[in-house]
This record gives C-alpha cells, structure tokens and sequence, in this order.
C-alpha cells in the first residue's frame, strides 16, 4: 500500500509544511521529471534542460517551481511558449492557457549556469563543486540547486536523469544504469529511477572513481540487470573470506587512493544488507550505491537507494561503521518510507539510530540494551526540551532527535516484546513501501500489533520533553 499526502491548500507558493512551507508549492503534483545535463566539471557549468510531467489538484492559472540560480532560456507548457518570473529561489510559470483541475500538463525548462549549493540554517546543501568532480548531497531543502522542481518530501515523482561529462569521470545518479555512450572525449550517462523518490533524495555524484563491484558481475556490465539474484564471496579478513548470499546488486565507487583502507572499512557491507533484510524485510530498491568522495564532508548522507561519504570517513579500522550501518537503514527509513511533512523527521532518524544498535549486537558488539543505557544517562544530562514528535524547525537534526527517537523504539520493544516489535517493523516498511509516514501512523500500527492502547506509552517518549525511565 501506497500512502499518498492530501494535496497543499490552494496557495502556488507554498507546500504547506509545518516547518518549511517556502519549500514544495501547492496546486499541483509532480509524476516524472526527465533531466538532460551537460556538465563541465573544470568551470562547474551545467547546461540542462528539465521536462516535468505533472497533474493539477486545482484550476492552475500559474503554477511555481523551487529553482536555484540559472539562467532560464525557455519556459514551455504542454509545447506552447510560457510567460515566467524568477524571484529568488521561486521561478512562477503563466501558461496561455489555463490548466483545469485533475488535468496533466507537462513543463519543459531549458537553462545553464554555474550550480552551487542552496545556503540553509543547516549549512549549505544540494549540488557542491569538489576539488575535482561534484557531489549532490540535498536534504533538506538543496534540489533546486540543480533542478527546478516541487521540493517537498510528499511530491514524489519517478525519473529519467541523464548525465553527459568528460570520459575520464565516472558519474553515478540515484537509480538504475540503463544506457551509457561514449563519443570523442565524453560520455552519456543514462540513469531511471522508477520508486516514487522525493526530490531531496536525488543526487548526481562526478568524480574520478575506482568502480567497485560488490556483489559480483560488475557495475557497468549489468547495465538494466539491478534486480538479478548473486550468489558471492564477499569480504576478506585475516585470510578468511565470508560467504554472502545477496538478492541486491552492490558498488561503491571510491578514489584509487582510498580504496585498500575502504575494502577494510565497508567489508561487511554484505552481512549488514543481509542482517538489515532480516530484521525490516527486503530492501526497497534494485540496487545499492555506495560513494567516497575525494574530500572531506562534515557528516555521511543518504540518497534513494545511495550513500555519500567523505574521505575522512574511510581510515582502514572501521570506525565510522555505524555510520555506514545508519545510511543503509535510510533506505527502508527515510527513503521508502518518507516523511508526509518535516515533523515526523525522528521516523527517519529515530529507526536508522536504532539500526545502528542492532547491528551492534548482531555483528558481536555492544548489546543494543547496553547502548540504550549509554545514550539515556547522556540524554538525561541533557536540556529536557524537546518534543521528539514535534522538535520544531531548528531542531530537526538535533542530536537528541535521533538517540531518543532510538530510545523510544528500544522501549517499545519492552513494551510489546520482541515478536510483536519485530513483526510491527516488518508491516510498518511493507505497508508503506515507496509511500508516505506520519507519527499517527505508526503510533496505530504500533497498537494493532500491541493489540492494546499506547497512547499513555507514546505521550511519554514522544509528546512529553522529559526523559522517562528506561524499561
């Protein structure tokens, strides 16, 4: 079952959102948007043209799009020429006709300039120039550094990415392979993500790379094959070389430089894809990507169905790898399973802290009731002020967010016991796979399979800033 947001009260500038509603625009909803660029990585020049397929919830007499700073060289709507108006990171769109509700149109949007990621309080986000190459790293609010686009997590559509640049460049986009052409000294690069994706979680990375297969076959050679069964040998230890049976194509693309210390830091990728299936059900896309920048980033990131490192996260001693374990969860727990609004952002990062726990105790470390403790004694230190279910805008990606979103989930499971918590996670990503999540959702899905009320529990780890005791 697919969840579907209601559509943004009428309003062409804004989603509606609690926390960002100058990001996202209400009016319509996006279906597929086909992208061609062009992209010179020494001037960091990118000529594009974007074709958005869309259906309109109300009567559109102009629509708007979230864009970043480009020149815009034509606006079409349904083939015919469109007047438009660029206002900061608003383009406004007046077709000559008006659109009647319930009605498809297409927008075709022709531009060039030097992308540059979108400043937020958050830092700066979206398309990022590297020393030699580019990164995309979106949440929240950085799509429209690249793309115009309704930039809300609720609006997702499917797409078609293509990425022509430099042959020596190995570009990765955030969906399958499907085509590649080669012609002089460039090559065209052809990418369809076909899960419904939020706009935030497409990401474009160009970099001189070492293409890494992970799961047996090769990236390049199975080229419209991301959904075969691998049976490999995966990660060598100390001689040993561990058996793993994958049902997911894997790759990494990783600089020359860095790549003995990343087969140390990543050798279990395997095992944790096969321990993360077991304990939240098949992984949700037909292939996983890992990326290793050639520079330093401040915090690894999730895309839809890939994960974006810095160099600074590869040592050779796996110590960032509840790092890695936490960005694969994504993938079930924020990508899948999206946000219907930037409130409920502890579904994401609650479950992905959680993951962490649990590969902890799968993979022989620390018990995940043992980290519980750990984290609730820092919690506890710590201001009792925020509302995990509602921390508010400038606490979205505060730290305790995550740990005590983790906390809540490790005391459901007391609560309810380890069948029932276990069952639940399984239906919660089953139910809503490629679809939309709220609190409320969970909170009933959670008393079904309690088969009692929880509502006394969930004020406590949720609604109530105070830290309870820990089951």
């Amino acid at each position: 079952m697919i969840s579907k947001a209601p559509a943004p009260a009428p309003g062409a500038d804004t989603s509606g959102d609690s926390y960002l509603p100058a990001h996202g625009n209400g009016g319509y909803r996006v279906k597929h948007y086909d992208l061609t660029l062009d992209y010179k990585v020494a001037p960091n020049r990118l000529s594009a043209s974007a074709v958005i397929t869309a259906e309109a919830t109300q009567a559109l007499s102009r629509l708007t799009l979230d864009f970043g700073e480009f020149r815009i060289n034509r606006v079409l709507v349904d083939g015919k020429p469109a007047k438009y108006l660029k206002r900061v990171r608003k383009l406004q769109v007046k077709p000559q006709k008006s659109i009647a509700a319930g009605s498809a149109f297409v927008v075709e949007i022709s531009y060039v300039g030097n992308p540059r990621p979108v400043g937020s309080r958050w830092g700066d986000v979206g398309w990022d120039e590297l020393t030699d190459g580019a990164l995309v790293a979106s949440q929240p609010v950085g799509a429209p550094s690249w793309f115009p686009c309704n930039d809300h997590p609720s609006d997702k559509a499917t797409y078609r990415v293509a990425v022509t640049t430099a042959s020596p460049y190995l570009v990765a986009v955030t969906g399958d392979l499907v085509d590649r052409y080669t012609s002089a000294s460039t090559t065209k690069w052809i990418f369809e993500r076909r899960e419904p994706t939020a706009t935030y979680l497409m990401s474009v990375q160009v970099g001189r790379y070492d293409d890494i297969d992970l799961t047996g076959g090769g990236w390049l050679a199975r080229v419209g094959a991301a959904a075969r069964r691998l049976s490999v040998d995966f990660g060598r230890e100390s001689g040993q070389v561990e058996s793993v049976f994958a049902t997911v194509p894997q790759r990494a693309a990783v600089p020359p430089r860095l790549r003995r210390l990343f087969e140390r830091d990543f050798g279990r990728q395997g095992r944790m894809m096969e321990v993360l299936q077991r304990l939240f059900g098949p992984y949700p896309f037909g292939e996983y990507v890992i990326i290793v920048a050639d520079d330093d980033l401040d915090d690894p990131i999730e895309a839809q169905g890939m994960s974006i490192f810095g160099a600074n996260h590869v040592d050779g001693r796996r110590t960032y790898e509840r790092l890695v374990v936490h960005e694969l969860a994504h993938q079930w727990f924020g990508n899948s399973l999206t946000v219907a609004d930037w409130r409920h952002i502890w579904l994401n990062e609650g479950f992905a802290t959680y993951a962490e726990w649990l590969w902890s105790e799968e993979s022989g470390g620390e018990s995940a009731q043992s980290l519980a403790r750990t984290w609730h004694t820092r919690m506890k230190a710590r201001p009792a002020d925020v509302r995990i279910a509602d921390p508010g805008v400038a606490r979205m990606f505060d730290e305790r967010v995550y740990k005590r979103g983790a906390l809540t989930l490790h005391a459901l499971r007391a609560e309810i016991g380890d069948p029932a918590f276990f069952a639940l996670l399984k239906a919660w990503t089953t139910d809503h796979r490629h679809g939309l999540v709220t609190t409320d959702g969970f909170v009933a899905m959670a008393e079904a399979y309690a088969a009692r009320s929880l509502g006394a529990f969930f004020t406590r780890w949720l609604d109530t800033p105070a830290l309870p005791p820990l089951p």
